[in-house]
């Protein structure tokens, strides 16, 4: 079986890139959506679901749950693990779940305080997010599948302009 290829081309809109799941590999689609909903101003619930676990997926896969703590990714640490169950992905809602629970943030935190408090953890905390991300490197759940999945399914409140 011949591996698809990495589509890379103008995101063109959301039907048609719905329709290239058979040409493209799908990780690829959902990179071009994603891309085309950062360029909003304002999103709707479904397209923040997108942008936030596209968000995790790359801060995570990049440098760990740390970076996704602190990085700008922060702002979506409140609702991270709801996106996660709301595209269907059930056993990384849980890895990120645990993740949050070592950050511990408090109530009323911004997005800032969160970034403050990633790069104070100290070395049992880095070493508790270290085995969470191994297990998330599992990928337990096939996070771009589920996630194009939730776009088809949500198409009518996904919007690339």
């Amino acid at each position: 079986m011949t591996e698809l290829a990495w589509f890379d081309g103008e995101a063109g809109s959301l039907d048609h890139l719905l329709g290239l799941g058979d040409s493209y590999r799908i990780e690829s689609l959902v990179v071009a959506i994603e891309g085309a909903l950062l360029a909003k101003a304002t999103l709707s619930p479904a397209e923040r679901v997108v942008v936030a676990v596209e968000a995790l997926e790359r801060e995570v896969n990049n440098g760990g749950y740390n970076q996704f703590f602190f990085n700008s990714s922060s702002e979506y640490v409140r609702d991270i693990v709801d996106c996660l169950t709301a595209a269907g992905c059930p056993n990384a809602a849980a890895i990120t779940a645990e993740a949050i629970a070592v950050l511990n943030p408090q109530p009323g935190w911004t997005a800032e305080d969160i970034s403050n408090a990633a790069a104070d953890m100290d070395e049992s905390d880095d070493e508790r997010l270290s085995a969470l991300d191994e297990r998330f490197y599992e990928y337990p759940d096939p996070i771009a599948e589920r996630l194009f999945a939730f776009v088809q399914d949500h198409r009518g409140e996904v919007s690339l302009s």
